[in-house]
C-alpha cells in the first residue's frame, strides 16, 4: 500500500468552544478588534499587519471596490435579474468577468515587476542593469510578443489616473514608496516613448508595485481585486433590487441590435 500524506492547513479549525485562525482566537483576538481589511491580510499572509502595512493595504483594496457600471456590474445586474433568489450567482458573474483587461492586470503588472526586480537584490541594492534599461527591456519584450504592457494606460482617466496618485502618496507616507514604483514609473515612460502616446500607470500598475513592496506575493495581487470587487458587487445587486436597469438594458439592447433585420425572411429555396 502506497503511503500517504497527511492532509494540512494551517489555517484555521473550530472546536465545540472556539475557533482559530492562524493562531488567533477568532471570537477574543479578531472579531471587533480588527477591520475587514486587517482581516484580509491575515488570511494572505499569516499574521496581522502592523499601522503601515494596515493602512496602505486597506488602501488597496478599498481602490478596486468600485468603478461605476463596468461590464463586471453589468453581468451582476443581468444575472441578477434573471436569478434573483441567488445573490451568490450574481456576484459569482460579476467576478468571472475578471481578468487581463479588468482588474487581472494587477497580477500581470505584479509578475511582470517581480521577475525583472529579484527581492534579493532589491534588498542588496545591486543591479545589474539601470531601472530604465529594465524598463525599455520590458516593453520591448512585450511589443515582440504582441502584448498589452500591463498596469499603464487607462480609456478614462487621462492624463493620469487619480487613484495611482493617491496610493503613491500613502506609499510614501508608509514607507512603501521603493525600487519597484520607481520602476514601475520607468516603464510607464518607456511605454508611452514605444507607443507614441501617453500611457500613465493605472490603479492595477500601482497595486501590482505595491504587492511587490510590501513583499505580498504577486500570486496575492488578483485576489485583492477579487475580494475588493465582490464587495461593490453586493452593492449594485442591492441596487437592483430597488433601483432596476438590467430589464430595461435588455429589451433596449434587443430592440437596437435587431432592428435592422426585425421583420426580413428569407424566401424559400433562397
Amino acid at each position: 500500500m502506497r503511503h500517504k500524506s497527511l492532509l494540512r492547513s494551517d489555517i484555521a479549525w473550530s472546536n465545540a468552544n472556539a475557533i482559530g485562525v492562524h493562531g488567533y482566537d477568532l471570537c477574543n483576538d479578531l472579531m471587533g478588534e480588527v477591520n475587514f481589511g486587517d482581516m484580509a491580510f491575515l488570511e494572505v499572509t499569516g499574521r496581522l499587519p502592523d499601522l503601515n502595512e494596515s493602512r496602505l493595504f486597506n488602501a488597496l483594496l478599498v481602490t478596486l471596490v468600485e468603478h461605476g457600471i463596468v461590464p463586471s456590474t453589468l453581468a451582476a445586474r443581468m444575472t441578477y435579474a434573471g436569478a434573483p433568489e441567488a445573490m451568490q450567482a450574481a456576484v459569482a458573474a460579476g467576478l468571472l468577468g475578471l481578468g487581463s483587461v479588468f482588474v487581472g492586470s494587477t497580477e500581470g503588472s505584479a509578475k511582470m515587476l517581480a521577475a525583472a526586480l529579484p527581492k534579493d537584490d532589491t534588498q542588496n541594492g545591486k543591479l545589474e542593469k539601470s531601472l530604465s534599461d529594465l524598463a525599455q527591456a520590458i516593453v520591448q519584450a512585450h511589443r515582440d510578443q504582441k502584448k498589452f504592457v500591463p498596469g499603464v494606460g487607462h480609456p478614462i482617466h487621462k492624463p493620469v489616473d487619480p487613484r495611482t496618485l493617491r496610493l503613491f502618496a500613502i506609499a510614501k507616507q508608509t514607507g512603501f514608496h521603493g525600487r519597484y514604483v520607481e520602476l514601475m514609473q520607468c516603464v510607464s515612460d518607456a511605454a508611452s516613448a514605444a507607443y507614441g502616446k501617453s500611457l500613465p500607470i493605472n490603479a492595477t500598475g500601482a497595486i501590482g508595485a505595491l504587492c511587490c513592496e510590501m513583499g505580498l506575493s504577486w500570486k496575492v495581487s488578483s485576489g485583492l481585486g477579487v475580494m475588493a470587487r465582490a464587495v461593490g458587487l453586493v452593492g449594485h445587486i442591492l441596487e437592483e433590487a430597488v433601483q432596476p436597469m438590467a430589464m430595461e438594458l435588455w429589451h433596449r439592447t434587443e430592440d437596437e441590435a435587431t432592428e435592422h433585420s426585425r421583420g426580413k425572411l428569407r424566401s424559400k429555396g433562397v
